[in-house]
């Protein structure tokens, strides 16, 4: 038997390709994919009224949606997606063709989101890039007072549906602590890919505590008193009547309808039945005010109609506005504004206010950047590492199934990673690179141990492969024992480096070793 059959045949190699063909599955390369993927759909947009919908955060990066054609016109990449809808305009119907069908949208005012989508570059692979490798914003935040876990948990959630809810996509939302076991401070740690930084900070860092008045009586309040918030063009969007210049700029008014549940409606009746009506220009209504509270500060002020007085009314207009400079940043402003305000009415508030203690922003261009640094020095590195080995050994028979061992390693925990949706960062990357360069270590102590001739010489070829793996496994408990205390208090990255390594060696340790030392010795033996 030749010794090429007899490697492919070998029980430990036959594993490493059964584990290889399932992780280049699961990665399941497309690299010739052109259009742009769907990663969210604006609540209310256009879009969402046209059928189309966010993809769950579990949905594989091919199984998204992918945009292939706007208006007949193709569209291979995010740059021609954004040349395309400049040339949009208001109240134009849009013929937009995804690889799931067409979709007919009616578009609103123009703003700097017509259609209410966000998009990346159709993925080529299953391979999950994390904030570092495709842009966006990760938060650390702390409570302003000491809470119970329960309570923590229920903030995490909380925060969790408001920002599911306001339309962002690929959120991690997960509770830290400083220390071992979770005993010392609590804090949340929010990364959002695709966002940037003052969205989010205005999003989170507010209690977003809604309150509805009348005198100092509370007639509703955001969150459970709230039924239904109007999002779509028929019962919300911007009021015509009060968008023009103002003092220093443009002023923008929007409206949109809730509907209360019984007992806010009952409670508006009973406040309202012993006010008085007046008359003010020629219009009735009552003496008192139906006043709007955010976070404790007043954002609107309504009158009441004299025939609402002690009326259970269960649909209820909010009104506001925004400014700028010009009329599209008026909109532009109003416009988010109103998505602010129906997102907190639909959520209620936070049990507690949150306190930004860190913000890191990352672009797109920079993680680019980053991932074609890393997959270079990477490729550099390998082939240092053979030349090095080679020099060392003098065979071939060493050198050419290390580099086969380094390489399969990778692709068994890209492939993990795809299969778990696993994020890939920098810290990842970093301990994919400790795995593997403590994979080299093993296959040397393997090649050290059994190319010895003279104090081993007693020993048969499995005598020396058991000592190696004595060694490697020592190696390896000695290692996981340092990196547990990471994965356990770790937060953010020093978590994922912690977690990207232990996986990183357990696929080595009990894989591409084993199989390395099978080859060698078929090859190595005479």
């Amino acid at each position: 038997m030749s010794k090429a059959k007899k490697i492919i045949t070998s029980p430990r190699v036959i594993i490493l390709i059964i584990a290889l063909i399932f992780s280049i599955v699961a990665i399941n390369p497309h690299f010739d994919n052109e259009g742009v993927m769907i990663k969210s759909v604006l609540k209310g947009g256009p879009a969402e009224l046209a059928g189309m919908t966010s993809p769950k955060a579990s949905t594989p990066p091919l199984s998204k949606e992918v945009i292939i054609s706007i208006n007949n016109i193709n569209i291979k990449n995010s740059e021609d997606y954004y040349n395309t809808i400049q040339n949009l305009v208001s109240g134009q119907t849009v013929a937009i063709q995804t690889d799931n069908g067409i979709y007919n949208l009616q578009l609103g005012n123009i703003t700097n989101n017509p259609l209410g989508l966000s998009i990346a570059d159709a993925p080529t692979t299953n391979l999950r890039k994390g904030l570092d490798l495709q842009g966006g914003t990760r938060v650390l935040l702390g409570p302003e007072e000491e809470i119970t876990n329960d309570e923590m948990s229920l903030l995490v959630d909380n925060l969790k549906e408001r920002l599911n809810v306001y339309g962002l996509s690929d959120i991690i939302v997960r509770q830290v602590s400083d220390s071992l076991f979770g005993e010392g401070n609590q804090y949340i740690l929010v990364e959002i890919a695709g966002a940037n930084e003052d969205e989010v900070k205005e999003l989170i860092s507010t209690q977003g505590k809604f309150e509805a008045k009348i005198g100092n009586e509370t007639v509703f309040l955001g969150g459970q008193d709230i039924k239904n918030v109007c999002r779509d063009a028929s019962c919300s969007g911007l009021d015509p009547q009060r968008c023009g210049p103002v003092t220093g700029g443009y002023s923008c008014g929007f409206q949109f309808s809730v509907t209360l549940s019984t007992d806010a409606a009952a409670r508006q009746a009973s406040i309202t039945k012993d006010l008085s009506v007046i008359v003010d220009n020629g219009y009735e209504k009552l003496n008192e005010s139906l006043i709007f509270y955010l976070d404790d500060e007043q954002v609107n002020e309504l009158s009441i109609a004299a025939s609402l007085k002690g009326e259970a009314v269960t649909q209820v207009s909010i009104s506001g506005g925004g400014s700028g400079a010009d009329r599209e940043e008026a909109i532009d402003n109003a416009l988010k504004e109103m998505k602010q305000m129906q997102t907190v009415l639909i959520t209620g508030s936070l049990p507690v206010k949150l306190e930004i203690l860190k913000t890191d922003t990352l672009s797109p261009v920079l993680g680019e950047e980053f991932l074609k640094n890393v997959m270079e020095i990477g490729f550099f590195a390998i082939l240092a590492v053979s030349l090095i080995i080679f020099i060392r050994y003098r065979k071939l028979e060493i050198s050419i199934p290390v580099v086969v061992t380094m390489v399969s390693e990778i692709i068994m925990i890209l492939g993990f990673a795809s299969m778990v949706g696993w994020n890939l960062d920098l810290a990842a990357i970093a301990g994919i690179l400790i795995a593997v360069g403590t994979g080299v270590d093993h296959l040397i102590v393997i090649s050290d141990e059994t190319l010895k001739s003279e104090s081993s010489a007693y020993l048969n070829w499995k005598q020396k492969v058991k000592r190696a793996f004595i060694i490697i496994l020592v190696s390896f408990f000695t290692t996981t024992a340092a990196l547990i205390p990471l994965l356990v208090a770790g937060a953010g990255l020093l978590k994922g480096f912690a977690l990207t390594t232990i996986i990183g060696l357990l696929i080595g340790v009990f894989i591409a070793r084993p199989a390395f030392a099978s080859t060698a010795e078929i090859l190595l033996t005479k």
